[in-house]
């Protein structure tokens, strides 16, 4: 076995992402497919392995049942289909890992509802009490009530998501494709190689993902690739293969090489993820280049002398991203003072925020430990 594809054996927690185009056809949902995957998936739980689902075809399924030929084109419609889908796609869910006699939980998540730190710990004590108990999650994004400006958009960048917030170290992405090709498919033919290992997501692999999303699907091959580079950072491997290739997800599971490995990352865990990747930004501060060396070369906190200029209404504690005067993201953090207050020091010593504000919450407007860097 290959040192890298060891990585798949050795990961005892893992996540599992289902495409619409593995669980539907043309809109109608696919039983034996389900089927199978819920032996797979109890098979690795019998093992010993934690196995958390995030499954799509909600809004597919709904579709179909409403009698559209393709998804709703508005927001509403898409939610009213994702609410007739969702029971269609849980009815047979569990109905397959009955047969299997293990239990399944419906866990349906919004970015709007992770953004809130204390939410976020809420759904992940949720779930690893779910893999305890013995119980699979099938996590789906909540269509009904999530908004452009809250949702994930895709369940790929979901599961990377639940990576994160499991603390998984591998993640599968089960879809119609075989793998990541040096070059992307035209014509509905594959071209070039079919990558085995990826150790690193460079500009030439963001390249060779040319998006290629289904009708019912939101995401093709670019998500995908943003959410192993987003696993990665979790310290968590990827394997991208194809689902419609016997017992894919045990062959992946086995070590073998199935589809293409991407490699993790150096892990950024717990409230640094969740600020680089979870958490939504209230506002932005603009750095002056003292400041910009300061805290992306030297690693030291965000001091007021150093902003020039605030957007956006914030309050104490929100999220904000630093930027610099071309408008380039550099960092995240949570600030200490509202935007109101940093108008009011921006540009201004440390010795003079208490004359100025008639207070002081302290020299820093971001501390270092609630500061990461986007290159990280």
């Amino acid at each position: 076995m290959d040192q890298n594809r060891s990585l798949q054996t050795s990961a005892q927690r893992i996540v599992v992402k289902v495409g619409s185009s593995t669980l539907t056809r043309n809109g109608q949902l696919r039983p034996r497919k389900l089927g199978e995957i819920a032996r797979a998936v109890c098979q690795l739980v019998d093992s010993g392995r934690e196995i958390v689902l995030v499954s799509s075809g909600a809004v597919a399924i709904g579709s179909h049942r409403l009698g559209w030929t393709k998804p709703g084109e508005s927001i509403r419609q898409k939610q009213a289909a994702a609410a007739v889908g969702q029971i269609g796609l849980s009815e047979v869910y569990r109905k397959r890992f009955r047969e299997q006699e293990r239990e399944v939980a419906q866990v349906l998540l919004t970015r709007g509802g992770l953004e809130n730190r204390e939410r976020f710990l809420n759904a992940r004590h949720t779930l690893l009490e779910l893999l305890r108990l013995g119980v699979v999650p099938i996590v789906n994004e909540n269509d009904t009530v999530a908004t452009d400006e809250i949702r994930f958009g895709d369940n790929d960048n979901l599961s990377a998501a639940v990576v994160n917030l499991i603390g998984a170290q591998l993640l599968i992405i089960l879809t119609d494709v075989d793998g990541l090709y040096s070059e992307p498919p035209q014509g509905g033919l594959q071209r070039g190689e079919l990558l085995d290992i990826v150790d690193e997501i460079t500009p030439a692999i963001r390249g060779a993902a040319k998006d290629s999303a289904s009708e019912f699907g939101r995401g093709g091959m670019v998500t995908k690739i943003e959410a192993a580079e987003n696993a990665a950072r979790s310290g968590a491997a990827t394997v991208l293969c194809n689902s419609a290739r016997p017992n894919a997800l045990l062959r992946v599971a086995a070590g073998e090489a199935e589809g293409t490995l991407f490699l993790p990352g150096e892990p950024l865990r717990g409230r640094k993820h969740w600020l680089a990747f979870t958490a939504r930004t209230q506002g932005e501060l603009t750095l002056d280049e003292g400041a910009i060396d300061a805290v992306k070369r030297h690693g030291k906190s965000l001091l007021p002398a150093g902003i020039q200029s605030v957007q956006g209404q914030f309050g104490i504690g929100d999220v904000v991203t630093c930027i610099d005067d071309r408008g380039q993201a550099l960092a995240r953090g949570l600030v200490a003072y509202s935007s109101e207050e940093l108008m009011r020091i921006a540009g201004r010593n440390t010795q003079d925020i208490a004359a100025v504000l008639g207070f002081d919450r302290g020299e820093e407007a971001i501390h270092r430990d609630d500061l990461v860097l986007t290159s990280e």
